[in-house]
């Protein structure tokens, strides 16, 4: 008997036919498993009736939004495969501006799906392919629903940056935010290149103080100082010729450290003449050219202006706004279509800016610098921001910007699509009609992924309150018999034509979100093993 169980034994082979896959499979539900939570956590935030969240940092600054991507991006996530979807929620923030919780949702419901897939067995290879096929055809059926919008048709592009700004805090101000968004996004269009908006060139100063309401879009340029005026200088200009300067009126500092002794009072009167002496023959050359208003650029070297200085300009009848912050210093050229100044010898009349009025207003207890009616202004605008408290800014001057990216997209992409969950379970119907029609493995995980898509609408309905199964059957039902725009409409708290209820959003971020989604979740099944490098 025994010599049979020896002849029984195969000999080595040369193809070893078992290899260990458990670790692989490990490491790849623990992936899954800590992206998915991530995508858990933000889950709650999505659409009108989201919750909201309340970041505490490791300063002590607190922090209350509902952005998806600064939830996220200020999470300390240490899984590698987790990271994934902070950095996914980031480029969906870059490429479309809105739906950064939605994309992170839709990844979390894709892992979900997977993970059912592989423990059937099915291979990561196999699943991945099929996913990309599913975005593709998903693309296609999402364009063949969107509605095209012309960009003179301003009330579609308040519609959609309202909607974007539904999900916020500030919601109950989207009546002034989002033509606001509108009108700013618009007026820094070049015709020259019709499809690039740069965002950079809409600037917003937040100002504490007042309400939301007080908000403004402010053709010209504000700065959050107030004028220098210890000398008594003026705090209002008309028909001001501006200057932006890059050095310092004030006297030169030797290059090294060194002390200079001075032991009798009459060489401690020569310096002080020069110094005086230096400082007048500056500003004679600045006034000599006609200019009324200086900017001056903050300097790290030496004072940017000393009281001499102030005193003689204020003499000069010369405004002066000090400490302009460096990074703004393009923006202000652009707006004033002037040119900055490095260097006293190159002051020149042809590089100053021309505006009607330069002057100082009072907001509450604080002060802000306006300048008004720019002659040959630049493309750009500025929106002046304000709040009650600190907290409330930050997320007005967040979902201002949510907006304003929205209109971006439209301008990108001119297409409109219908909100509140209508693109999603119409893609869900017609993919899962479609892998009818596949074969094999693919038709198993297309019909996985179409019952993915689901999680937007249940999510939306569970946030709201209302009974997440009923309204996604009664959803499928609706769009079954043909109605491509029924969503949920949240309000109401039952299903309507939403293209009507005026709830639309770009094609760009569905599009978006579908295409980063599904790139992030075939990166996470790709891995099977973590490596870690000491």
């Amino acid at each position: 008997m025994a010599a049979l169980a020896v002849q029984a034994r195969p000999g080595p082979s040369k193809t070893e036919s078992y290899v260990d896959n458990k670790r692989k499979e490990d490491i790849r539900i623990t992936n899954i498993t800590s992206a998915r939570s991530v995508a858990d956590a933000v889950r709650t935030s999505l659409g009108p009736k989201g919750m909201d969240k309340m970041i505490s940092t490791a300063n002590g600054e607190v922090i209350i939004t509902n952005d998806g991507a600064t939830i996220l991006n200020k999470m300390e996530v240490l899984q590698p495969a987790a990271k994934f979807l902070v950095e996914l929620s980031k480029s969906q923030d870059v490429v479309a501006g809105d739906g950064t919780t939605t994309v992170v949702v839709i990844a979390g419901a894709l892992l979900k799906q997977c993970l059912s897939l592989l423990t059937h067995g099915v291979h990561p290879t196999v699943i991945s392919d099929s996913l990309h096929k599913t975005s593709l055809k998903a693309l296609d059926i999402l364009t063949a629903m969107a509605v095209p919008v012309e960009l003179s048709d301003r009330d579609s592009l308040v519609k959609s940056a309202s909607t974007a700004l539904n999900s916020k805090v500030v919601s109950q101000y989207s009546t002034l935010l989002a033509p606001l968004a509108v009108d700013a996004v618009l007026s820094v269009v070049d015709p020259a290149k019709p499809d690039m908006v740069d965002l950079r060139d809409v600037k917003i100063v937040k100002k504490l103080g007042g309400t939301v309401d007080d908000t403004e879009l402010v053709k010209g340029l504000v700065f959050d100082k107030k004028v220098s005026h210890s000398a008594g200088g003026p705090t209002r200009m008309e028909n001001a010729k501006i200057a932006v300067i890059q050095f310092q009126i004030s006297p030169p500092k030797t290059d090294i450290e060194q002390s200079i002794v001075v032991s009798d009072y009459s060489q401690m009167d020569r310096i002080l003449k020069e110094e005086r002496n230096y400082i007048l023959g500056m500003i004679k050359k600045i006034k000599a050219t006609g200019c009324n208003v200086l900017l001056i650029q903050k300097s790290i070297l030496r004072d940017a202006v000393t009281d001499l200085s102030l005193h003689y300009l204020a003499k000069a009848k010369i405004l002066v706004i000090k400490d302009v912050e460096r990074d703004e210093i393009e923006f202000i050229t652009k707006t004033l279509n002037c040119l900055p100044i490095a260097n006293i010898e190159h002051f020149r009349a042809e590089k100053l800016g021309f505006a009607d009025c330069v002057e100082e207003v009072s907001l509450g207890d604080a002060k802000i610098v306006k300048i008004t009616g720019i002659k040959d202004m630049g493309r750009t605008t500025t929106v002046l921001v304000r709040g009650s408290n600190q907290l409330v800014l930050d997320e007005a001057e967040r979902s201002l910007h949510d907006s304003l990216c929205v209109v971006r997209c439209l301008v990108n992409k001119k297409f409109l699509i219908a909100g509140g969950g209508a693109p999603e379970i119409e893609l869900s119907r017609q993919l899962g009609a479609w892998s009818k029609v596949l074969q094999g493995m693919e038709s198993y995980c297309v019909r996985s992924f179409a019952e993915a898509l689901e999680v937007i609408p249940y999510t939306l309905a569970e946030n709201a309150g209302l009974n997440p199964i009923a309204i996604v059957t009664e959803l499928r039902n609706r769009h079954a018999q043909g109605e491509i725009n029924a969503g949920i409409n949240v309000r109401k708290g039952q299903i309507t034509n939403i293209l009507e209820e005026n709830v639309v959003q770009p094609l760009l971020v569905t599009t978006s979100a579908i295409t980063l989604s599904t790139e992030c979740v075939r990166m996470i099944l790709k891995i099977d093993d973590i490596v870690t490098v000491r």
